[in-house]
């Protein structure tokens, strides 16, 4: 009799991990309908991965107590340092409010993966890659600037070294869209050659320390999870 009833709390056990792996895998799975979801962006994708580095600070649950902040702000954390008060953690609060699912960290990690992803695409006249993570007119812009390169018969090398830095410097609501602007420091070899392979521009041999400033926007009215490039600018 002992090892029935082992061998009960064995299938109750079972069919317990069992559903609770049917739940895991409808979640992040999700229900299909008649219309396929568009493919989700590199930012999404972190959004919804798990994070496993224990060094990730993520923002505490969403209530009206915003901690104080005495350090200043990092990768892992970018509203670490700010004042309540502060417009970034203000704007942080309202896409919050307008997507729970919202977390400045994991955005940020996500948009690394972005950022390299649309350099070498830009690099490598991959416009089918380029028009799914930027928006119609940041869109024109790259497309027009491969063209004018390709009429030219020049090819860019680019080898993105690394990213010394992607911290979140600002974020708003603009009507339903979420808006989150990066900084991106990073270390770049950028190298243009001629038809006949001969470098016209950029040193091979040369690394050089380049910041971006990209803002993001997604729709949080729909939901499409994707975000998309819609601004690039230089530091001033």
């Amino acid at each position: 009799m002992m090892g029935d009833g082992f061998q009960f709390l064995d299938i109750v056990l079972f069919a317990m991990v069992a559903g609770f792996l049917v739940l895991r895998l409808r979640s992040v799975l999700g229900k299909k309908t008649g219309h396929q979801e568009p493919r989700q962006d590199a930012i999404s994708r972190r959004q919804q991965e798990p994070e496993t580095d224990s060094n990730v600070v993520e923002l505490p649950d969403r209530n009206n107590e915003v901690p104080e902040r005495n350090s200043e702000p990092s990768e892992e954390d970018p509203t670490a340092g700010l004042d309540p008060n502060d417009p970034l953690t203000a704007g942080i609060i309202q896409i919050q409010i307008a997507d729970n699912s919202f977390q400045p960290a994991v955005f940020a990690n996500g948009a690394r993966s972005a950022f390299e992803m649309i350099v070498q695409a830009f690099a490598h006249g991959d416009t089918d890659t380029l028009d799914n993570l930027l928006a119609e007119d940041v869109f024109e812009n790259f497309n027009d600037a491969i063209d004018k390169r390709e009429a030219a018969g020049q090819s860019l090398e680019t080898t993105i070294i690394g990213i010394k830095s992607a911290n979140v410097i600002e974020a708003r609501m603009d009507g339903q869209n979420a808006m989150v602007t990066v900084k991106f420091v990073s270390e770049q070899v950028n190298v243009t050659h001629d038809a006949e392979n001969r470098v016209v521009d950029g040193d091979p041999n040369q690394v050089t320390e380049i910041t971006d400033i990209w803002t993001f926007s997604r729709d949080t009215k729909t939901s499409n999870p994707n975000w998309r490039l819609v601004e690039t600018r230089s530091q001033n």
